[in-house]
């Protein structure tokens, strides 16, 4: 089958870190195009071998571009994301899908009218620990799960002069930052939470955006939830811990594969995606005996996001991030907003 041709929309953080180099790595899809206000940055990391622009309508008008990725800041993704399907294209949007949950309805309505392919870039479903922690709890090594804790944390004292971190940015702050993260992957896990509770605030001096989040999902069936983020954890090791009626698994260390392509690291190159900080598995038999042992767990592979991708654009599986799933997600941080500012518990 033809490769697809893909624009990749904004070379930041996340279109320089992530999308650039997996896009090249990934077979049936060619980085056709930056589109970036930066020049020099792009040529400084892609050369000559990558057509630039900073006019996005010149990608919108190519027929031969099939993929437009957009890793700009949250404020602009609805729009550009409608703008692309209009244009016929398929479409990847960085996390968050959009700042509100009316605008994310609104383009899963578009995608259907315009029959392309609208995929949303959760890309920590295949971090190591996460699939690890996955099969742990589909196969009952952990029997039922009673708590989970996931923490996302950092030790940055000192805000950075970027738009992630100023208050006046819709769709800046930690909790739109790593919160989606977070909150997708209990989602896959556990599905749709009872109601949810949410104290979010800043901690930092200096007025910037949102700093720390802490929230607790709670399930009909007992299970609670709960989902951290702070960026003054100087001990910020602590990934995952859960525990259920069989056993617990305790995990330190995020996933390697950001490090890697922030080293320059090719996606697939040895000992990708490999943690080297096993998680600690304890169990407990049927007469009471425990028994703890590290537990190496799976490797992860973001580029398995973009092959889905490519499949669901040729029709061979489903979109590996639906719009809809997304929408959850949007769901979940309009509801961790509003019960942060009423401080009160919000139903689903």
């Amino acid at each position: 089958m033809a490769t697809l041709r893909t624009a990749l929309v904004g070379f930041g953080y996340a279109g320089q870190t992530f999308h650039a180099p997996l896009i090249a790595a990934t077979a049936g899809l060619e980085l056709a195009c930056i589109v970036s206000s930066n020049a020099g940055k792009v040529r400084q990391y892609w050369g000559e071998d990558v057509a630039f622009t900073p006019d996005i309508n010149m990608v919108l008008a190519d027929p031969d571009i099939d993929l437009v990725v957009i890793a700009t800041p949250n404020d602009t993704h609805a729009d550009l994301t409608q703008r692309a399907l209009l244009a016929g294209k398929h479409v990847v949007v960085d996390k968050p899908f959009t700042v509100t949950l009316e605008e994310a309805k609104a383009l899963a309505t578009l995608e259907k009218q315009t029959g392309r392919i609208l995929s949303i870039f959760h890309n920590r479903r295949w971090d190591s620990d996460f699939l690890t922690l996955s099969r742990l709890i589909k196969d009952g090594t952990l029997g039922r799960v009673t708590q989970f804790e996931s923490h996302f944390d950092r030790f940055r004292p000192v805000p950075r002069d970027r738009w992630r971190e100023r208050a006046s940015v819709p769709g800046a702050g930690l909790w739109y930052d790593l919160g989606p993260h977070i909150l997708d992957q209990a989602l896959c896990l556990f599905g749709r939470p009872v109601d949810l509770w949410a104290d979010i605030g800043t901690q930092r001096p200096g007025g910037g955006a949102t700093d720390y989040f802490h929230a607790i999902l709670r399930y009909a069936d007992g299970l609670r939830v709960i989902l951290h983020g702070s960026m003054l954890t100087a001990d910020s090791a602590l990934r995952f811990a859960v525990h259920g009626d069989s056993g617990s698994f305790v995990k330190h260390g995020l996933d390697s594969q950001e490090d890697m392509l922030k080293a320059g690291l090719t996606p697939g190159c040895h000992s990708w995606g490999w943690d080297p900080r096993p998680g600690q598995l304890t169990r407990v038999d049927a007469n009471g005996t425990i028994t703890a042992t590290n537990h190496t767990g799976m490797p992860g592979d973001y580029r398995c996001y973009y092959v889905g991708v490519v499949n669901a654009i040729r029709g061979l599986q489903p979109n590996p991030v639906t719009a809809s799933q997304a929408i959850t997600v949007m769901e979940m941080i309009e509801a961790g907003v509003q019960s942060a500012l009423t401080e009160h518990t919000v139903k689903l």
